[in-house]
């Protein structure tokens, strides 16, 4: 079933973006950064669109929570994916930026990840889709579009970048 279709998908982040703005006054204190995989296209649109709110550049990264994940056991090999921060995250409101939040797992472990490379002033939280389903006390700051789900259910997220058309959908398990 879909959720959001590409143009859709430009509104919530549209919105996503002007909530950045109004909750940030210092914008050249904040820096975008994403988690692999889907995250990093999302932190990318969402920099252009803060900097034309904006009017100067804005930090962004990616970053790799494999490592840091609390259910390594349960794979055989975690698929990496490059984590590239250059800028210093300490003093910085940071801005993780995700496709789909559900457990709160993966969170975590970017938060843990983002430890390694500095202190921030403070994290916050953007996600795309919350689905709902939270096994530890994460929410986001700021959300494009709430979507209860079954735990059974999957959601799927497909970028321009990647499969050459935006959209979410809901998957029936």
């Amino acid at each position: 079933m879909l959720i959001l279709d590409g143009a859709a998908m430009g509104r919530a982040l549209t919105r996503i973006a002007h909530e950045i703005a109004e909750r940030n006054e210092n914008s050249r204190e904040v820096a975008l950064i994403g988690v692999q995989r889907g995250g990093v296209f999302l932190a990318q649109r969402l920099a252009g669109i803060l900097q034309s709110i904006w009017s100067h550049p804005v930090l962004v990264g990616s970053l790799d929570v494999g490592m840091h994940r609390d259910d390594l056991q349960r794979h055989a090999a975690p698929q990496m994916h490059p984590t590239v921060i250059p800028f210093d995250v300490a003093g910085k409101t940071v801005i993780l930026v995700d496709d789909v939040l559900f457990s709160g797992r993966t969170t975590r472990a970017a938060m843990d990840a983002l430890n390694d490379f500095g202190r921030p002033r403070r994290i916050q939280l953007a996600v795309l889709i919350d689905r709902g389903h939270r096994e530890l006390p994460i929410k986001a700051d700021f959300v494009g579009k709430n979507v209860p789900t079954a735990a059974t259910e999957r959601i799927e997220v497909r970028f321009r970048e990647e499969d050459g058309e935006d959209e979410v959908r809901l998957q029936k398990t």
